[in-house]
């Protein structure tokens, strides 16, 4: 048997499988493509692997697993976590749900490049569920492989680990390992497949559940399987509602459209953007999860996407998603509806979530410009701005973190001449049309006047904005670069990557050259501009 040495132990992994023990399996074991009926989930285990290769671990993450620096340096560390072995009391599946994709009823999806390895019970008494994505292929995979690639994986674990430190609810990412195999994928669909290295991305959560487990039994009428999942996540992810009944499912319901409400203002706060919001990547928890062909607002955009199959439609665009979000909520809604019987509490809260997004973007949008609440005055100058932005070709980040160096003492620059912190996030120097100069321009006056009738230190609104603006994402053609690099066999900028993301919002003139603009080689770049669903 190839047992662990003793020095080669990852004993502080104890494992309390919650959704194994309480939810039914399906009764099928053999892992082939097919519809699974009367289960929340099937038995898998992952795939072999080659010659896996540990390229990068979030000691963050780790250190909630209880595991210390030299277990994620054991050779069993990343056997584990690639799939090559499984540990004592992990008992391995894959989730069967459903989904809306781009609006459309899509039935069964499920788990299908994803492999659920158990619960860990942590310290504190959590249980946090270990995910393998792109570990082979599952009953879920329909006619896909059931892997992934270094690019897709390098993605997912440095931006799981820069949303986490930006303080926006998310997933995690535990490890990051090379295969030493390849897989073929044909990235814009176009018919050009090549080969690339494949990776597995360890990812960690409270939960992975997502609206689509709760649609597909109801589309399938198995009321007796909807009521045993809903009852078994009240029971133990939302145990502040009480006992699982219908009034708890409405409180329920209540607070998933309240969490995803926040989500979506910290996302609009930030200039993340999803790209495929379909319901089966909706977290039930209000986590970011699935991380795809996502992307960051660069030049200020509010009708990109970074979404190739979404190029035509910009259904998932970045001014969509609260919108999107809300639609999903109606779909979740609606399959709940069975077990409550009443439809006006479940539209209370999907009418109170437009409520909570508008008061919490209202908020956060008074924050980013300094205020320290909003009012009539501040949604004013919030919505001119909004219309501006998009015709100066600015870069959103460096903006809104350069207006903190703006004060209201400052003297007005001439109509058409912005002042140099606006300047600096300009990708075209000139700014726009002499009249789009001269409107930016009256805005920074009636802001800055604004400013100087609130009051306060300057010290102190400066220390506000830069507590919600950035200094620092992973912008994509910093994404890219990691991926190339990382191709050639250098790691070094992972490392150097995820080291910068873990504190955002600090200047760190040693590392500013990563907080620069998009260069101009990136505007249309592979990779830094559009991407698709490829794995």
């Amino acid at each position: 048997m190839n047992m662990p040495l003793p020095s080669e132990t990852l004993d502080s992994l104890r494992f309390d499988n919650r959704f194994t023990a309480l939810l039914p399996a399906d009764d099928n074991l053999h892992n082939t493509r097919r519809q699974v009926y009367g289960a929340c989930y099937s038995r898998v285990v992952p795939m072999p692997v080659a010659a896996p290769r540990l390229l990068a671990y979030s000691r963050e993450v780790a250190a909630e697993l209880g595991l210390d620096e030299e277990s994620c340096a054991t050779t069993l560390f990343t056997e584990v976590f690639v799939g090559n072995r499984l540990l004592p009391g992990m008992d391995p599946y894959a989730m069967c749900y459903g989904g809306h994709q781009f609006g459309n009823w899509a039935g069964q999806l499920g788990d299908g490049r994803a492999i659920n390895l158990g619960e860990v019970l942590t310290g504190d008494g959590r249980h946090l569920t270990l995910q393998l994505k792109g570990a082979g292929p599952t009953p879920d995979s329909r006619r896909a492989d059931g892997l992934a690639v270094l690019r897709s994986s390098l993605r997912e674990f440095l931006c799981s680990e820069a949303m986490h430190h930006l303080g926006i609810p998310t997933t995690r990412a535990l490890s990051l390992i090379a295969t030493g195999e390849e897989v073929e994928r044909d990235m814009f669909y176009d018919g050009h497949p090549r080969l690339e290295p494949g990776a597995v991305v360890c990812r960690v959560a409270p939960s992975f559940l997502r609206f689509g487990n709760y649609e597909l039994p109801a589309s399938r009428g198995d009321l007796d399987l909807l009521r045993r999942l809903v009852d078994f996540t009240i029971a133990n992810d939302f145990t502040e509602l009480g006992p699982p009944c219908p009034e708890s499912y409405q409180r329920w319901f209540k607070e998933v459209c309240r969490r995803t409400a926040r989500l979506m203002v910290e996302w609009m706060r930030v200039g993340f953007v999803h790209g495929v919001m379909n319901t089966d990547n909706m977290s039930i928890l209000g986590l970011t999860i699935d991380y795809g062909p996502y992307g960051w607002l660069e030049d200020f955009d509010p009708g990109w996407t970074p979404n190739t199959t979404d190029a035509q439609g910009r259904r998932y665009c970045y001014n969509n998603q609260p919108h999107i979000a809300q639609w999903n909520l109606a779909q979740l809604a609606n399959a709940l509806y069975p077990l409550i019987g009443r439809v006006e509490p479940l539209q209370e809260a999907v009418n109170e979530y437009s409520e909570l997004f508008v008061d919490g973007w209202n908020e956060m949008m008074a924050a980013k410009l300094g205020f320290a609440m909003a009012g009539t005055e501040e949604d004013r100058l919030v919505k001119e701005l909004m219309q501006l932005l998009p015709r100066l070709d600015i870069d959103m980040t460096i903006f809104f973190r350069n207006l903190a160096e703006l004060h209201p003492a400052m003297e007005p620059a001439a109509d058409g001449e912005l002042p140099a912190p606006v300047t600096a996030a300009l990708y075209r120097p000139e700014g726009g049309d002499e009249g789009t100069r001269m409107a930016m321009n009256g805005w920074l006056r009636r802001y800055l006047h604004r400013l100087s009738l609130v009051g306060g230190s300057d010290e102190e609104r400066r220390r506000r904005m830069n507590a919600v603006n950035p200094r620092y994402v992973l912008r994509n053609y910093l994404a890219q670069m990691a991926i190339e690099r990382a191709e050639q066999g250098d790691i070094s900028f992972i490392a150097l990557l995820l080291d910068t993301l873990r504190r955002p919002y600090d200047d760190q003139p040693q590392r500013s050259h990563l907080a620069e603009k998009r260069p101009e080689w990136a505007r249309h770049k592979d990779g830094c501009s559009m991407l698709s669903c490829s794995s």
